[in-house]
């Protein structure tokens, strides 16, 4: 038969998930890429890619691109697949939902997860496990936080994809008060809010991921994987995953996403603390995440399995997968 198109907002390393998977099973895939050095839109199983507007630079220009869509694929899914397109379709889901189907929720439940803060507030408030943090709003708090603090530490954006844009990176690190101050000042001429966070020790092997598709607050599907190695180290982006049961991540993902009110997917980031054994909990991200071809691979696809809820109003369970692949 045939079948609702999808339009993949973002065309990076998760967005390449999200084609494959579709597009093998016959899903007709556009890539909307607003980043002129991605490749998914080169995939065989991308029918097509156009270019929009960057919804950080242009907001409203990146909505208005997409409806103009609607002309040829009015009813598609929409699939944001990156923070500043998750952004930009959450905050406008109400305009967007008129031409499309949507597949991530509305602004007041993405915000919570986008920006860091309400994230580990609401962590703090149900139990769940975290860095010590707080949230400075002048250098007297900066100043106070320094006086107690267990250096490194680390500056951690509130909203991460604005971060990355403006320096390159996901956060500073700090070895000293000093460097601490500059590091928020940095942030602060940059118009940028911050979290200070103390440095959760150990090797990248100790991250994990609880990835999750809730419908009604129910879990149809689960996946856990545990890092390899990050680039760079302890600091950066994962470069190796291994698809591995991580027992006691559940429980306190599903507090976490009970509280946060989040359906659908989410990847929630984890590093066990040596110094008590313990998961704190890192962030949850509302989109694909970088290694989501290793959970297609090991048997739980989720841009199918959103597909066929959001699409064909179904509500699959995957209760299994594979361990011991590597991504």
């Amino acid at each position: 038969r045939s079948l609702t198109p999808v339009i993949v907002i973002d065309g990076q390393t998760s967005s390449l998930a999200v084609v494959r998977s579709l597009g093998r099973r016959g899903v007709p895939v556009i890539v909307a890429e607003y980043d002129p050095g991605v490749f998914a839109g080169a995939s065989r199983y991308a029918q097509e890619r156009l270019t929009v507007p960057d919804p950080v630079a242009s907001e409203a220009q990146f909505v208005q691109a997409l409806r103009e869509c609607a002309g040829r694929w009015g009813g598609a899914l929409l699939m944001p697949c990156s923070d500043p397109a998750l952004v930009g379709v959450a905050r406008n889901k109400p305009e967007l939902a008129r031409d499309f189907i949507v597949g991530c929720e509305g602004w007041e439940v993405v915000r919570k997860v986008v920006e860091k803060r309400h994230t580990y507030e609401i962590a703090a408030s149900i139990g769940v496990p975290a860095p010590r943090t707080v949230y400075p709003r002048s250098m007297d708090d900066v100043a106070r936080f320094a006086e107690v603090a267990m250096f490194p530490c680390v500056v951690k954006p509130d909203q991460g994809h604005l971060f990355q844009a403006r320096f390159g990176r996901k956060m500073f690190s700090a070895a000293d008060a000093a460097e601490l101050k500059a590091m928020y000042q940095r942030a602060a001429d940059a118009g940028l809010e911050v979290v200070l966070q103390e440095f959760i020790p150990g090797a990248d092997t100790t991250g994990s991921y609880f990835n999750s598709y809730r419908a009604g607050s129910r879990q149809l599907a689960s996946f856990t994987a545990a890092k390899v190695r990050n680039a760079p180290a302890y600091y950066g982006s994962p470069r190796v995953v291994v698809s591995r049961r991580v027992p006691g991540l559940e429980g306190p993902t599903q507090r976490l996403l009970d509280a946060l009110g989040l359906e659908g997917f989410s990847c929630t980031e984890y590093k066990r603390d040596p110094r008590d054994g313990v998961h704190k909990l890192m962030e949850v991200n509302a989109r694909p995440n970088l290694s989501t071809w290793l959970a297609v691979r090991s048997g739980v696809d989720f841009p199918w399995l959103q597909y066929r809820h959001l699409v064909m109003g179904e509500e699959p369970v995957i209760d299994s997968q594979r361990s011991g692949l590597y991504w």
